[in-house]
Formats: structure tokens, sequence, C-alpha cells
């Protein structure tokens, strides 16, 4: 069944932007529930109107990828959170989303492309070989078609939508 296991967003960017600096500290904030903006993003998410028609307005990651890189990196304490990603899910196939219009419980959203993980993946996890070990996994970045709002749970997937 296709849950929804930990919703977050931050309020400022720790990697994005910093390549040659030392990263952001930016807290992350987990929540019983999200709002999404159609066009804009997560309120108060520092993608947050980042810019027009943004492709990566909200972004998923699987539960079972955050696992393999615990184990990977030898910290089963890895927090879910190190991956920088808004939704966690599990038993959903982001990547057959990736150029999908898609409902996530009644909320259409457009899978635009996979969340590419980049080379700070290795220093957020603590592990060489972690953004290699993650492509093709990084997640999903999508565009917000209509507003709603997101809870942690069991959730539903209908796709495709026209």
């Amino acid at each position: 069944m296709p849950m929804i296991r930990h919703l977050f967003t931050s309020p400022g960017h720790n990697f994005y932007g910093h390549h040659g600096q030392e990263p952001g500290s930016h807290p992350i904030q987990e929540h019983g529930e999200i709002e999404l903006v159609a066009g804009k993003g997560i309120v108060g998410d520092r993608f947050f109107g980042w810019k027009e028609d943004y492709k990566g307005q909200i972004t998923f990651i699987d539960m079972a990828v955050i696992d393999r890189i615990r184990e990977h990196a030898g910290n089963p304490d890895l927090p879910a959170t190190a991956f920088r990603r808004n939704v966690v899910t599990s038993d959903i196939d982001l990547n057959a989303l990736i150029g999908e219009r898609f409902l996530l419980n009644g909320i259409p959203l457009e899978g635009t492309e996979e969340c590419r993980p980049c080379y700070w993946m290795d220093e957020a996890c603590g592990k060489p070989g972690t953004e290699e070990l993650m492509q093709g996994h990084g997640g999903l970045r999508c565009r917000i078609l209509e507003s709603g709002r997101l809870r942690p749970g069991a959730a539903t997937l209908e796709t495709p939508v026209c």
C-alpha cells in the first residue's frame, strides 16, 4: 500500500548554490501536514516561489533508498532529513512518474524529472560513494498543479491523469 512516511521543509538552502563553499546550516522541520500551493511550492520551504514554473516545487524520495544508503553508510540512524527531499514515500515507483501527471491523495502533480543526487550526498550521508549509489534513485521532482494539503499515512495514487 502506498504510504507517505515523512513531510519536511527547510527555510533555506544548505547545499544548493553552495558550490565551492561550506554547506549552510538551515534546519529541516518535520510536519504533520504541509500546504501545497499550485505553481509555487510548499508554504515555508526554501523553493516556495523560487521561479516561475519551477520543476522542483515538491520533491520525493523512497524510504527503500534511504534504507539502502543507511546500510551503505553503516549508519542505521542516518536521518531521512539528510536527503533534503520534502516527502518520503514507500511503495510508490517514483521513476515511473517522471513525465506523468498523477494524483497523490487527490492533489494533481506533474512528475518533471529525477531529483538527481549531487556530490553533496557523500558529505550529507557521511560516506563516499553515496552519490553514485543513488544515481537513478534520487527521487522525483514535481510541479504542483492544484493546491492542497498532504499528511503522513496511507496514500492514494492515481496515474496517469490527463
